[in-house]
């Protein structure tokens, strides 16, 4: 597999305060790695096949429950996450989860030409920050190393060591993600130029807010730049 990369601007465009450091924003799944990460982090917890039918459970139940009007998320995809989360991680204990988090760290393929990237915009003072859906309990274990400066990522709650299955924020994909990064451009301002990497169709909302934003397709050689973009 070869993905091209085209050049990053060691300067900002005109307009920008060019006093003010730059940021790159990468998501996760599908962009920084090959794949989705939180079925490896399930199947960690409580096992590949447990994870893999309460999976397949959890979109059944979803298919019902959306047809009848009343999926527990936003969407679909979403609905699926909550119910997935609550059937495998409630009352799991937090030690628990975060040494399957440990233990993922040998098991994630990275996409090499976006880790370059990013470290790229590292070696130039740039500000990198990961706005991912991938859940918080695992994040800080595989970002180690890489010198992220902040991480947007799906909280889960816990409650007297153990989690109760629930979310403690928003799901930090499509417009909530991007509500995310819009919140975090104006607490950390000011900004230079924004650089964005993502996916399509849940990292659109994202890419629209950058100056510089590519939609990053693993295994085809190929990026599309902001300006093809439609949120």
């Amino acid at each position: 597999m070869q993905t091209t990369a085209a050049p990053i601007p060691t300067t900002p465009p005109s307009g920008i305060d060019h006093d003010a450091p730059g940021v790159a924003f990468f998501d996760f799944d599908g962009t920084l790695i090959h794949g989705d990460s939180l079925p490896m982090f399930v199947g960690e917890v409580i096992g590949q096949r447990r994870a893999a039918l309460a999976l397949a459970d959890a979109i059944r139940s979803c298919l019902h429950r959306h047809a009848r009007g009343r999926g527990p998320g936003v969407d679909f995809p979403g609905s699926v996450k909550a119910v997935y989360l609550k059937r495998t991680l409630r009352g799991v204990p937090l030690a628990d989860a975060l040494a399957a988090a440990e233990r993922m760290i040998p098991r994630i393929r990275w996409h090499a030409p976006l880790v370059e990237i990013l470290k790229t915009h590292r070696r130039h003072g740039r500000r990198i920050v990961v706005a991912t859906g991938a859940l918080d309990l695992y994040m800080p274990a595989l970002l180690r190393g890489l010198e992220v400066d902040d991480l947007l990522a799906t909280g889960m709650e816990a409650e007297d060591g153990l989690l109760t299955g629930r979310l403690r924020t928003g799901n930090c994909v499509r417009r909530d993600k991007a509500d995310r990064v819009r919140a975090w451009l104006d607490q950390h301002g000011p900004i230079g130029t924004t650089w964005g990497y993502g996916n399509r169709p849940s990292d659109l909302p994202m890419l629209a807010l950058m100056q510089q934003g590519e939609v990053v397709t693993i295994g085809r050689g190929r990026r599309r730049r902001s300006s093809d973009l439609q949120p």
